[in-house]
């Protein structure tokens, strides 16, 4: 694998930590009243987009990139979900 892969896909991955300490933060306080549902369903499209794409293109760094974000979205989705708002 060349470097420039690497280092895509190690700050691809990085970059998904807001969507889990979002995640935390609504489990931690039990609310996610100032949440906007909308943008993440607007987040989650887009990143279905660029994993369809990625996939289309085989760009490793793309699919395993937006892999982690679309899991981290989800995270995000299924805590709104579960609590209280």
């Amino acid at each position: 694998m060349e470097l420039l892969t690497i280092i895509t896909i190690i700050f691809g991955v990085a970059m998904s930590v807001g969507y889990f300490t979002q995640t935390y933060k609504i489990f931690k306080k039990k609310s996610a009243k100032d949440v906007s549902l909308l943008t993440y369903l607007f987040f989650g499209s887009g990143i279905i987009i660029w994993l369809l794409y990625g996939i289309s293109i085989q760009s490793y760094p793309v699919i395993i990139s937006n892999i982690v974000y679309l899991v981290g979205v989800i995270s995000v989705l299924l805590a709104y979900f579960s609590v209280k708002r």
